[in-house]
């Protein structure tokens, strides 16, 4: 089959609508394919925003270093459907989640997306590639006198639909084809109850989800009767039940159709559960995390800051390795005490060899953050108006400290004064870094004046059109 005309414009829709569901499930991310339409027919690639430059002697090694980079697909006449897709191994590239397959309609093709740090899991995502696999077959197998375009359509609006097959396989894997629960009314019920509000505030507690035979295994703290057992659907009835298990070991019990009970949150049984915590939630199924949720859709976001460009910019510094490492553990300690709890505040690490002069209240003696203890104080004091002073001692010397310092060129009104304060006291202290926490939980780093941001963050992945390539061209293209 030619690579040009319909077959080009499958490719190129289903890529771009799978980047763009990823980028609104995980954030700014890139999509690459590889893929050979017949047995035997040259490799091409379609990777329009370099995502896999870099992996090039991996992808040498892998695509003509071997000959078994296919798993052979079985061409059984009663399995020549499109539907029918013979999984290939994953090719486990760091930095990289990728799934593959093949069907008659298309032998073999392998699609790629960026790992990002802060996902919760692997699994929606790998769900959502498995079915880019499934919705280019079914369009190859369909022809140009069938295509719809619905591909890319479907694949961006594919968030809950990764969720559910997420759920749908792991639920599968213990409790076997007949799963009674309902998943999507399920999904629909706790974006539902998120957004709804008691007395103004956002839904805390736990609700978790039990398959319907084994309710009867549940040990209830207290169990409704039959007969007046709110419907999971009257969101505002559930709402107002959270709140007796706000901030508690305890958890409201649904059969997917009403809600049961209390009970503790220590399960013996298979289950799925929402935690609300006000306008964040996570879901999860048993232990495992699953997937964030927030204004009415889910996410990948941990909502958790990893933090990375403190780690890489504490490697400019004259610090000792174990040094370093307390330093950016203890940031990271505050840094998720207040993410969690959900209030802004502002850290300055000062290198400086002396002290650098900072208004604020002085600790006398300063509190050793090495200390659990101590370090709780500090956390419980970040929550003052003004910035917590630690030095590379790993000692608190002084909170509520206020950030002075000139204007600087690039303030930006719309960020708020935390922002601004740490961009003039940086330019005017060089060897200080100041981390800074906003209330909704993003964290913004700041050295010499300008804020530090990182390849995920940046939002300057490029959107363009490059028609694929054969892979041999594309990989001889860097030498």
């Amino acid at each position: 089959m030619s690579i040009n005309g319909f077959a080009n414009r499958c490719v190129r829709e289903t890529l771009d609508g799978l980047r763009d569901g990823l980028t609104f499930f995980s954030g700014e991310s890139r999509a690459a394919l590889i893929f050979s339409f017949e047995e035997g027919s040259e490799l091409y690639i379609c990777d329009p925003q370099n995502l896999l430059r870099g992996y090039e002697p991996k992808l040498r090694a892998i695509y003509f270093g071997q000959e078994a980079w296919c798993t052979p697909f079985d061409s059984d006449t009663s399995y020549r459907s499109y539907n029918h897709i013979e999984p290939q191994p994953n090719l486990q590239l760091d930095g990289l989640i990728s799934h593959g397959g093949s069907s008659t309609p298309v032998y073999y093709q392998m699609w790629f997306t960026e790992h990002h740090p802060n996902i919760c899991s692997l699994c929606p995502t790998e769900c959502w590639l498995e079915h880019a696999v499934l919705r280019l077959s079914h369009d190859i197998a369909n022809d140009s006198t069938l295509y719809t375009g619905i591909s890319g359509s479907f694949l961006r609006e594919y968030a809950t639909h990764s969720v559910h097959d997420c759920i749908v396989d792991k639920a599968g894997m213990v409790l076997g084809l007949d799963v009674q629960i309902q998943i999507y009314p399920m999904l629909e019920a706790i974006l539902a109850t998120s957004k709804t509000n008691e007395e103004g505030a956002r839904p805390y507690g736990s609700l978790t989800f039990i398959e319907p035979r084994l309710i009867p295994q549940v040990n209830f703290l207290s169990k409704f009767d039959d007969t007046e057992r709110p419907l999971l659907t009257h969101f505002k009835h559930v709402r107002k039940l959270l709140q007796a298990v706000e901030h508690s070991n305890n958890t409201l019990i649904s059969d997917g159709k009403n809600i049961v009970g209390i009970a503790g949150k220590t399960l013996n049984q298979f289950n799925i559960s929402a935690d609300f915590q006000g306008k964040l939630g996570f879901l999860f199924v048993n232990d495992e995390i699953i997937c964030s949720f927030q204004d009415g859709s889910y996410s990948s976001n941990t909502h958790r800051a990893k933090l990375f460009e403190v780690e890489e910019t504490l490697l400019d510094f004259n610090i000792e390795p174990s040094v370093r490492i307390d330093i950016f553990q203890t940031i990271a300690a505050l840094v998720h005490n207040a993410e969690d709890k959900m209030f802004g505040c502002t850290f300055v690490i000062d290198l400086s060899p002396e002290p650098t002069a900072i208004s604020g209240q002085t600790l006398i003696p300063p509190l050793d953050l090495r200390d659990s203890e101590k370090l709780q104080l500090a956390a419980g004091l970040s929550k003052v108006d003004g910035a917590l002073h630690i030095r590379a001692d790993l000692h608190l010397h002084g909170f509520a400290c206020l950030l002075d310092g000139f204007r600087v060129a690039n303030e930006d009104r719309a960020r708020g004064a935390r922002y601004n304060s740490a961009l003039r006291f940086t330019a005017q202290h060089p060897e200080t870094i100041v981390v800074v926490v906003s209330s909704d939980r993003p964290v913004s780093i700041f050295q010499q004046g300008r804020e530090i941001i990182n390849q995920y963050s940046n939002g300057t992945v490029s959107r363009c059109n490059i028609y694929p390539l054969p892979l041999r061209e594309w990989l001889d293209a860097v030498e």
